[in-house]
């Protein structure tokens, strides 16, 4: 939580963060999940003959979602900008005939654009899962190619695009499910928009922007259901505390305190598998952990926002418009 950026501000956000961890610590850490996990049914999912694709699938809870959906049967277009670290998911797969790397750098609408055509010429069927998974958490502010802020487009605005294109050029089947990937991060802010869009070169938050980022995802996934009552379903879910490659980069002192609390990146995924096994009604409020609908707020100052869902929309199709 950011609430201070004046006299005392340190200390203040200093303080904030304390209690945003502590609140939270029981709950999103490996110990929240085992709890969680005794009242579970085995998940025995089978999704031969589903199509998914997964963002942000080289590594992480990416990567144990692919893995974990071609086990069960699935064939996967695994998402990422980096082909090396593709190629190791797929050498890891149980079928690695059945996962299939997309190179595809999620900061760039070009790139996204770009996929789309391609996919469009080719004779794919329509996806049953698509899994906005991908996220970053720079601490420098960055442009896109598109001259975007890099975290947004790469958490937001590309999800949103490559989401729409797909569901517009019908490929995604109406019975299908969105899954988007929020963080825990996000109970942390209120609905921002234009501290999102035009954030300090200077001083440059990106755990604040990131949060922003992941707030926004929730309020669009509750839109998206509402104007497409006929499916595909659009859950979002936030997987906890988990111990990956991208956390040890952004947050080394929260890897370092935290240890071995977090959670693995297979314990992160679970829900994700979950959703797209069991199919549970969209939630018009909420967000899924540990495969139960959590509140969306725990603090009163997020629910006070002067955004509304409808500014956070119109904002989001006119910044992608151009793509498609």
């Amino acid at each position: 939580m950011t609430l201070a950026p004046h006299n005392g501000g340190l200390m203040i956000k200093t303080l904030a963060s304390l209690l945003f961890y502590g609140r939270f610590a029981r709950a999103f850490s490996v110990l929240g999940y085992r709890r969680a996990q005794k009242a579970f049914e085995p998940l025995s999912a089978d999704f031969t003959g589903q199509r998914w694709v997964v963002t942000g699938a080289s590594g992480g809870i990416g990567q144990a979602i692919a893995l974990a959906a071609n086990q069960q049967g699935a064939m996967v277009y695994a998402v990422a900008r980096s082909e090396a670290k593709l190629l190791e998911t797929k050498a890891k797969a149980c079928e690695p005939s059945r996962l299939l790397p997309i190179v595809c750098d999620l900061s760039s609408l070009n790139e996204i654009g770009a996929w789309i055509d391609q996919w469009m010429e080719g004779d794919h069927e329509p996806i049953d899962v698509l899994v906005n998974n991908v996220g970053v958490l720079p601490h420098h502010y960055q442009e896109s190619a598109e001259g975007f802020e890099v975290a947004l487009a790469t958490n937001l605005l590309g999800p949103v695009l490559l989401t729409k294109r797909l569901h517009r050029a019908q490929l995604i089947r109406s019975s299908g499910v969105i899954i988007n990937v929020s963080s825990g991060g996000m109970y942390g802010t209120p609905l921002c928009l234009e501290p999102m869009i035009a954030p300090p070169i200077d001083g440059y938050d990106g755990v604040s922007m990131y949060a922003q980022h992941k707030r926004a995802m929730v309020v669009w996934s509750h839109h998206w259901n509402q104007i497409h009552s006929s499916g595909p379903t659009m859950q979002v879910m936030h997987p906890g505390w988990v111990d990956t490659a991208g956390v040890e980069k952004s947050l080394p002192t929260f890897k370092r305190v935290m240890g071995a609390l977090l959670r693995t990146p297979k314990q992160g995924a679970d829900t994700v598998l979950w959703l797209a096994d069991k199919r549970p009604d969209a939630p018009k409020e909420g967000i899924w952990l540990d495969r139960r609908v959590e509140p969306e707020h725990v603090f009163s100052i997020t629910r006070r926002s002067k955004v509304k869902t409808e500014d956070l929309i119109d904002y989001l199709d006119e910044a992608i418009a151009p793509w498609l």
